[in-house]
């Protein structure tokens, strides 16, 4: 069985809306809501863990009903980090039940069911399956003052996306061990912690637009790509 947890918890400060920038508009839905459809359009995936704020989780059981998103079987509160949600999630999981688990941030609205289906085909075969689109710009190491340090082989730098999934008998073991409440350490992403855990990460290249909604101009770009799609 196959299931996704959805991160919908964030703050999103840099919006500076005053609300959640998941649930805000996006043409006709609101931004959450784009990832959910997506997933339940999804074969492979067989239940949804949609992970929200405390406020939000009234208007998150709307959504489901509203929209239709059967595969929805639990909505969880997330924590102060990302690392915290996936982790409240990961305790509704039965790993007896579970074999894939799929993590996405639903500030990825341009997420298709194709895409998903390629990160879990990589983690059947490798035990973990990442969205990625290879660097085209020159990416530069800079300090505090702006100065730059060193100019990395851009062949070898790769931007790294969501979903993420894994065999979830390689992931629940990284997080138990390396993610508690109190870990200093700030993971931004679930690879990384299946890597500080010695684990491998397949990335799965993914060239199609898969936009993150993180200040007003990308509720714009992303509108135009979900009409173009």
């Amino acid at each position: 069985m196959v299931t996704a947890i959805i991160l919908a918890s964030g703050r999103g400060t840099r919006m500076g809306a005053g609300m959640d920038k998941c649930f805000l508009s996006l043409g006709p839905r609101p931004v959450v809501a784009w990832s959910l459809l997506a997933f339940e359009s999804c074969k492979e995936v067989d239940h949804i863990i949609l992970v929200v704020r405390k406020e939000q989780v009234v208007a998150a059981r709307g959504l489901q009903m509203m929209f239709g998103i059967r595969k929805l079987q639990k909505i969880v509160v997330g924590g102060t980090r990302r690392q915290d949600s996936v982790q409240a999630a990961l305790k509704e999981i039965d790993p007896f039940e579970t074999q894939y688990v799929t993590i996405h941030d639903a500030a990825r609205p341009c997420v298709s069911a194709d895409l998903i289906s390629e990160t879990l085909k990589a983690a059947r075969r490798y035990g973990s399956g990442v969205a990625a689109h290879a660097m085209t710009d020159t990416i530069k190491v800079a300090g505090k003052n702006l100065v730059v340090e060193s100019t990395p082989d851009r062949a070898t730098l790769w931007a790294v996306q969501t979903p993420q999934s894994f065999a979830t008998d390689k992931l629940l073991p990284a997080y138990e061990k390396l993610v508690a409440p109190r870990c200093p350490i700030e993971y931004t992403d679930d690879a990384a912690v299946l890597e500080a855990n010695g684990g491998t990460v397949k990335l799965v290249k993914w060239d199609a637009p898969n936009i993150k909604i993180t200040t007003p101009i990308d509720l714009t770009i992303a509108a135009a790509l979900l009409r173009l799609s």
